[in-house]
């Protein structure tokens, strides 16, 4: 789904290589640059494509997905603020299915820079009365650096949920995690792992001592995405499993087969933004040939 985003039809031409397009009722911003191809949905600032010249996409997004405004769009790299999961309503906070604003864009021969913003209104306000300006973003080219700064004086969770692009669930295994993690499928009990996490049905779970670098290796596809996280806590592990796959509307029956969850968090410490000094989180992710 996500590589059929730049035959969408062009609303705007910004610059030769950046447009912006519609997919179903939302807004899309386009780049095709001669080393990347990407997209940013303006719902959620939600990166919805990055794909290096001579790869196959790396973040997966689901064909039978919404894009409806106030609906969440299923794949890509949902912006999770100001909180985490269900810690408030709507589940995953509200920044991911509010319109953001496209502030500026950049490109040189090593790719495009895009950045978005978010400020608090009315309706944000009786959900959560701070208020507050987030920054995205993302410099795509042969990586993809995305970066969330938020300003304000508030504490928060957040996360980037990022759905990664694999060839079989069965076929993967993630390192980097660490050893100790939450187990939301079983309770929220507090467990341990030995070596790389291999999916076996529904997997959920918050990871409270990662490593500052997960790589999910793809043996069907014959490579290795990297993500090095930045100014986190915590790394979330999710795939749906076949059973909760089939109660979703917008992930076919067998979709989960095809993606695999590795969130950069702060959820376990919450993030803190003071009127002088913003919260941070990043990411930085890269394709490594096996």
């Amino acid at each position: 789904m996500s590589d059929t985003l730049t035959s969408l039809p062009v609303i705007r031409q910004f610059t030769p290589t950046i447009t912006l397009r519609q997919a179903g009722q939302l807004a899309i911003v386009v780049a095709q640059h001669p080393l990347v191809n990407a997209a940013v949905a303006l719902q959620g600032a939600q990166l919805l494509n990055w794909q290096p010249a001579g790869e196959q996409p790396v973040l997966w997004l689901s064909a039978q997905t919404h894009f409806t405004p106030g609906v969440a769009i299923r794949g890509g790299v949902p912006i999770c603020f100001p909180w985490f999961g269900p810690a408030g309503s709507p589940s995953h906070g509200f920044a991911r299915i509010l319109p953001w604003e496209f502030t500026s864009h950049r490109e040189d021969r090593d790719g495009i820079q895009l950045t978005f913003s978010l400020r608090d209104n009315e309706q944000t306000r009786r959900l959560w009365p701070h208020a507050f300006t987030l920054i995205a973003r993302f410099c795509l080219g042969r990586t993809c650096h995305i970066e969330l700064e938020a300003h304000g004086d508030y504490r928060m969770t957040c996360a980037l949920h990022s759905y990664f692009a694999i060839g079989d669930i069965d076929q993967v295994a993630i390192s980097g995690l660490g050893e100790n993690y939450l187990d939301k499928v079983n309770g929220g009990r507090a467990l341990t792992q030995q070596g790389d996490l291999a999916f076996s049905g529904r997997v959920d779970r918050i990871y409270t001592r990662p490593q500052p670098t997960s790589r999910i290796h793809d043996t069907r596809l014959q490579r290795t995405i990297e993500i090095q996280h930045q100014h986190h806590s915590d790394v979330v592990a999710w795939n749906p499993g076949a059973e909760l796959a089939r109660s979703m509307d917008d992930i076919a029956d067998d979709g989960y087969k095809t993606f695999a969850c590795v969130e950069t968090a702060s959820i376990s410490n919450e993030l803190t933004a003071t009127p002088h000094d913003p919260a941070r989180l990043g990411a930085l992710l890269k394709i490594l040939k096996r």
